[in-house]
């Protein structure tokens, strides 16, 4: 446990442990109580699509907690969870099995009974109940064991989930079947009893269809991950299965390969397919030095990659822990619904042994009133309400992850649907933080060439920008010498008696030059022998989809400001070309933090976009948070959300998923519920029987499933933009903007 257990930090590790036994909330709740019993644990979270349940927990003394000893103990059997080999639940084989077996019994016992009800009596009836009997006997067997080991283990450990109620309707059903049998009784339920499995089947299938559905992403993910690689050492090349590789080892990775782990390119050139990190289909270039990520694709070139983290830190299983974790979180609706799930089994019991008492105390017929305390047991089953939330949590996850846009955690799902304010950081968010020059039509072409030419061998952001505009040129250029690098200044050049400087205005020209304010990123000089013979005025890029982005928040009536730590000049044209009246430039991160905390004292829910590490403790303190893939390690585990590609439309997608899910989510409810309103009364009245209660049961389950399904369908209209409401949201004061 300890060894594969993996270290947080400040004494806290992490296990991720795969239990097959988890199919509910009530089963979530069990599993969840169970291991926070531990003192050794701090926090429990099953993911139920996944099967998988992470414990965070200390060893003091240096022993890991028995966790598994501990699962066995609440009636769950468990083992570390490993992506590969739980890619691929064995648990639909058992389900696609039991319900051919129930479905073959309860369709020939349904032809039997057909005779029974045209008016067969006799020997004839008589025969035709114990041939139904002796079909009913493999289903209720083989397949109402799904359900039967389910109940006893909860049952044996002091607990009820919703196959309690569902067994013992099945096996009621059965037994009153067989004793009316023995009897030479006019009546028979083994259709009902087997027709009860062969729906209740039909529907756990399709649940497990949906969810192996919903997690199709992660499955795809967990595939771009190669099982090895080949290694470089002193015993020559050998394959090493991915999981001993430790970071320092070189690798080769051949062309048509992916990169198994995250490293630094040492050997070789090549094209790599970056789609996966950036969204972006257009290949990009590595050569020695070149920073690569776990799952990207080798298009052209063998490379010999020095790896720079463990095959469970790296890029690709960071993704893949965000798209399992959507599920763990437990927002306000899943916890309304495991609260109703956790007292709907005693209350169901409750209302069948009243319906029994009743009905017996009324008539005398002990018969009857066990037919209607079946049908009472069959039809209240809260399945409906178990998958209320979580198959919309899971199918939003899905949404999401098809839009570029990692989901960290489910609460934050809810929470975005609540937010009133967005508050961008400039530099990296609303643009790319990669300088572009803007007036280079107005550079002298010769000069250009020359700037071009000391610029070809930098990989300062600058210099790659001149390259951009202008790299055709270099070899028009005069011949240069000794082109020396200053860090942090500039480019210094000889040719013949001539020196030429490209960089920091200052440095270039030996003296203070002050750059006018509406110069919006930077400037630098071309100056030969003192005297300037060109200036380069550069600009931050916007980011894709930014300007749409804050157009469509505004026109929804959401307010927007900007929070940035640039200059006040650069800031304010930045605001001014985006149409936002609120922003703030020179903040330092505890200004971020001051400034949102005093959004949300005024009732504001705040949702932060930023990418920098100067981000991270905004991101801890407004409602929900989001960073791009390009941020740094701190600023992603930080967001709520990480979107993966360029595009800024990250947030109105993330936005419009959210308050969708949200609907549907409250839809689910009134149907569980409605649902159940209706059942229930006539259920009790006897107008139902088993067969009856059965098909609804099921149905209101697929009704639940079909409506999460609608997500990827729906679009929420924009809301009509309301002056005066925008306007009552707290505002950044005009005393603040001009800070």
């Amino acid at each position: 446990m300890l060894l594969a257990s993996r270290d947080l930090g400040d004494g806290r590790r992490q296990s991720d442990l795969s239990v097959p036994g988890v199919h509910c909330a009530s089963c979530i709740a069990a599993v969840e109580k169970a291991l926070m019993a531990s003192p050794a644990v701090e926090f429990a979270r099953v993911n139920l699509s996944m099967k998988r349940v992470t414990v965070k927990w200390r060893a003091p003394e240096g022993a890991p907690p028995d966790l598994i000893r501990i699962l066995r103990a609440a009636g769950y059997d468990s083992h570390l969870f490993a992506t590969e080999s739980d890619q691929r639940d064995p648990k639909y084989s058992r389900l696609v099995r039991a319900l051919a077996v129930a479905g073959f019994c309860a369709m020939n016992i349904m032809l039997l009974s057909v005779s029974v009800w045209s008016g067969a009596d006799g020997g004839t009836r008589q025969a035709f109940h114990w041939i139904s009997a002796a079909l009913a006997l493999p289903a209720i067997l083989y397949s109402g064991s799904v359900f039967f080991s389910s109940a006893w283990l909860a049952l044996r450990h002091g607990h009820t989930n919703m196959d309690v109620p569902i067994s013992i309707g099945v096996l009621m059903a059965f037994g009153l079947s067989l004793y009316d049998t023995l009897h030479d009784g006019p009546h028979a339920y083994f259709d009902a009893a087997t027709s009860l499995l062969f729906f209740l089947l039909i529907g756990r299938t399709l649940d497990h269809v949906m969810r192996e559905k919903a997690r199709s992403a992660v499955a795809g993910l967990a595939k771009l991950a190669p099982r090895g690689a080949t290694v470089l050492d002193g015993e020559g090349r050998r394959y090493v299965p991915i999981a001993e590789i430790e970071p320092g080892a070189s690798i080769i990775v051949a062309a048509g390969d992916r990169v198994p782990i995250d490293g630094t390119v040492t050997e070789g050139e090549s094209d790599l397919d970056y789609s996966l990190v950036s969204g972006e289909a257009a290949p990009k270039y590595a050569k020695a030095g070149t920073v690569v990520h776990a799952g990207l694709m080798n298009l052209t070139g063998p490379l010999t990659i020095v790896t720079t983290k463990r095959a469970e830190d790296s890029f690709l299983a960071e993704m893949i822990r965000l798209m399992e974790a959507a599920e763990g979180g437990r927002a306000r609706y899943r916890r309304i619904a495991d609260r109703a799930s956790a007292i709907y089994s005693p209350a169901v019991h409750l209302i069948a042994f009243l319906s029994f008492a009743g009905w017996i105390i009324a008539t005398g017929d002990w018969h009857g009133s066990v037919t209607i305390a079946i049908a009472v047991l069959i039809i209240t089953c809260p399945c409906a309400l178990g998958l209320a939330v979580p198959i919309v949590q899971v199918v939003a996850a899905r949404r999401l992850f098809e839009k570029g846009i990692m989901l960290k955690d489910c609460t934050a799902l809810e929470r975005l649907a609540e937010i009133d304010t967005v508050v961008f950081d400039k530099t990296g968010t609303l643009t790319t933080g990669k300088p572009q020059l803007v007036n280079g039509r107005q550079i002298d072409p010769s000069a250009f060439a020359i700037a071009a030419k000391m610029a070809f061998g930098s990989r300062h952001p600058m210099s790659e920008a001149i390259l951009a505009e202008n790299s055709t040129s270099v070899d028009e250029a005069a011949e240069l010498t000794i082109v020396s690098e200053h860090p942090g200044c500039g480019l210094e050049a000889r040719s013949e008696s001539s020196v030429y400087r490209l960089g920091r205005p200052d440095w270039a020209l030996g003296r203070e030059a002050p750059i006018p304010e509406r110069h919006a990123f930077s400037v630098s000089l071309l100056v030969r022998d003192g005297s300037v013979i060109a200036r380069f005025v550069f600009e931050d890029r916007i980011r894709l989809g930014a300007r749409s982005a804050v157009s469509r928040l505004q026109s929804e009536g959401i307010a927007v400001a900007i929070l940035s730590g640039d200059r006040k000049p650069v800031v304010r044209d930045l605001a001014a070309g985006f149409g936002i009246d609120s922003f703030l430039s020179g903040m330092l991160p505890s200004d971020k933090v001051d400034r949102i905390a005093a959004l949300t004292t005024s009732e504001s829910k705040v949702l932060m976009v930023g990418d920098g590490l100067n981000d991270a403790p905004a991101f801890a303190v407004a409602h929900a948070s989001m960073a791009p893939a390009t941020a740094a390690d701190i600023g992603r585990n930080a967001a709520d959300f990480v979107f993966l590609h360029e595009n800024l439309s990250a947030v109105t997608d993330a936005l419009e998923i959210s308050r969708n899910a949200g609907t549907l989510i409250r839809q689910n409810f009134a149907l569980a519920i409605g649902y159940n309103v209706i059942a229930i009364p006539i259920a009790v009245s006897g107008y139902v029987t088993p067969l009856l209660a059965a098909a609804a049961m099921s149905l209101s389950s697929i009704v639940v499933v079909g409506n999460a399904m609608r997500l990827g369908h729906l679009r929420t209209a924009a809301r009509p933009r309301d002056g005066q409401a925008v306007s009552a949201r707290p505002r950044l004061s005009s005393a603040e903007v001009t800070t």
